[in-house]
């Protein structure tokens, strides 16, 4: 990777913005430059696969250091990102048990949620658990001291972690993401790990768990929580999945995960269920090898798991490199991103503005209509193809 900075005044302020611009291209999964100015970064290269590491030096490291930050706070206060799912919510729970482990008050800041995790959320409203184990971002901004520490998980974008206003008031941030970077970063983060090869945020927070004390005990609902977490974001271990997946999987299962009630909780409503069969039969081939399509949001409850899973679903069509499936949901326009591994997704979602991993990406667009979203899809692929960008 190549880092390069700019443009500015002086060689000690350039080489920061090099310094930062390396940061960026690693954190984007590596093998691309990155030029950054004052004003603005741009992206070369970047097509290769991540490569996954096998050594785990770096979590150790990482859990080593978030110990020692852990053991000098008074509260912990975590959140993911907005429209809570399950990767983010098993991820929260698994840093919430480090922290309670370590006799520290650890508060999950819960705004809306992804219904297709409202079940499992549930299972935690019970007497096993505080009362206070949820609370909303006015509370959390208005308890949080010097002392306190935000743990930030699935996300690394401020502008769509569950409480922004959080972020600018905390003194001490964690970043626990597999996500790759944009140019909108967490730049005040005290500790910051983003694994961008990793599954699942519920992957690394389970690497963490061992590594931070033998003495923590993840209950059983924990262990689902988190399992699930890894079992929707890699499509039931079909997508960016690794050797420590794996293992991260057996050791949720040595703690209790069960794999049958795990499956249960998510099984499809009957009207989702069709819905997402009409996306699939109502999908435009563009380019013989790109499919694009929409999925009708007024019956179903969650129209953007609805959406993403039409778009995994279209992959197993022979021919078809990438699909792109959009939705409307709460004047938003919703672009799901899904591809094997011959085309990088996030380098064409970040052109609409959204961004993700390189097989799954995601943008939002809050003007105009489906079908003036769907043009803009095939005006992107089209120019990108031309470039030789894709």
């Amino acid at each position: 990777s190549i880092g390069i900075g700019y443009g500015s005044e002086n060689l000690s302020r350039n080489y920061e913005l090099a310094r930062m611009a390396m940061d960026m291209a690693l954190g984007r999964g590596g093998d691309q430059a990155v030029v950054k100015t004052e004003k603005e970064i741009k992206y070369f290269g970047g097509k290769a696969q991540t490569v996954e590491k096998q050594t785990r030096v770096k979590a150790r490291v990482k859990a080593h250091a978030f110990r020692e930050l852990l053991e000098n706070k008074d509260k912990v206060i975590i959140m993911g990102h907005k429209i809570l799912d399950m990767d983010a919510f098993g991820a929260a729970i698994g840093i919430w048990r480090i922290a309670t482990s370590l006799n520290k008050k650890a508060h999950i800041l819960m705004g809306d949620v992804n219904p297709s995790a409202k079940p499992m959320i549930e299972k935690f409203k019970t007497a096993e658990y505080p009362d206070d184990l949820f609370i909303s971002e006015e509370k959390a901004v208005n308890s949080i001291t010097n002392e306190s520490l935000v743990v930030v998980v699935d996300v690394n974008r401020p502008s769509i972690t569950e409480g922004p206003s959080l972020l600018k008031k905390a003194k001490n941030i964690v970043v626990f993401d597999h996500h790759r970077q944009s140019s909108e970063i967490i730049t005040n983060a005290t500790l910051s790990y983003v694994e961008t090869f990793a599954s699942s945020a519920c992957e690394m927070v389970s690497e963490i768990v061992q590594y931070i004390s033998d003495d923590i005990k993840l209950k059983t609902v924990e262990a689902d929580a988190m399992y699930a977490g890894i079992v929707i974001d890699t499509q039931n271990f079909n997508v960016q999945t690794g050797v420590r997946t794996f293992e991260a999987a057996a050791f949720l299962k040595r703690c209790g995960a069960d794999v049958t009630r795990v499956r249960k909780m998510f099984r499809e409503d009957a009207i989702d269920y069709l819905a997402k069969a009409e996306a699939i039969h109502n999908a435009e081939i563009f380019k013989e090898c790109y499919a694009i399509s929409e999925c009708d949001s007024e019956n179903t409850a969650s129209p953007t798991l609805v959406c993403a899973q039409a778009a995994n679903d279209l992959l197993n069509i022979k021919g078809i490199k990438a699909s792109f499936v959009l939705t409307l949901y709460n004047n938003i326009i919703y672009i799901s991103a899904r591809s094997m591994d011959e085309v990088n997704v996030q380098t064409i979602m970040e052109k609409l503005g959204g961004g993700g991993h390189r097989s799954v990406a995601g943008a939002q667009i809050k003007e105009g209509t489906i079908e003036d979203a769907k043009k803009r899809v095939k005006e992107v692929l089209k120019e990108m193809t031309e470039k030789g960008e894709i």
